[in-house]
């Protein structure tokens, strides 16, 4: 069975999901502390919920220079949010479903510009000519 080649990848569509990652991932994380602190918290006041956005800054650094690895692993733990997001806007009305929603689009929009990245930024000439042995 022979392998279908990909297509190159454009230097310009790689920067584009890069920045739309970092975009997304800021973004799920802004959310995440407005939703359970002022938007529709749980309990008036705001809740120690927000606390569930602590995980989302363990790949922070890694998305942000573009670690392919950080790239790799970082969308299964989105995919955690994107649950939460569908589960919460089925669950709650008003304001609360929209958050859910939002979250779940965010987290949706993270995760396929995240695999794109990991996908395609190894195949890119200048990263082949950087990786290749007994360059310095």
């Amino acid at each position: 069975m022979s392998r279908r080649a990909l297509p190159p990848a454009s230097a310009r569509s790689v920067a584009i999901c890069h920045w739309l990652a970092i975009a997304t991932l800021v973004a799920l994380i802004a959310l995440g502390v407005a939703w359970e602190l002022w938007l529709a918290p749980l309990r008036p006041g705001g809740s120690l919920l927000a606390l569930k956005v602590l995980p989302l800054l363990l790949p922070l650094f890694g998305i942000l220079r573009g670690r392919r690895y950080t790239y790799q692993w970082a969308p299964m733990l989105a995919f955690a949010y994107f649950v939460e997001g569908v589960m919460r806007g089925y669950a709650e009305s008003g304001i609360g479903s929209a958050c859910g929603w939002s979250q779940a689009l965010i987290a949706s929009a993270f995760i396929a510009s995240a695999a794109y990245y990991a996908r395609d930024a190894h195949r890119l000439p200048a990263a082949r000519v950087a990786a290749s042995p007994g360059r310095n």
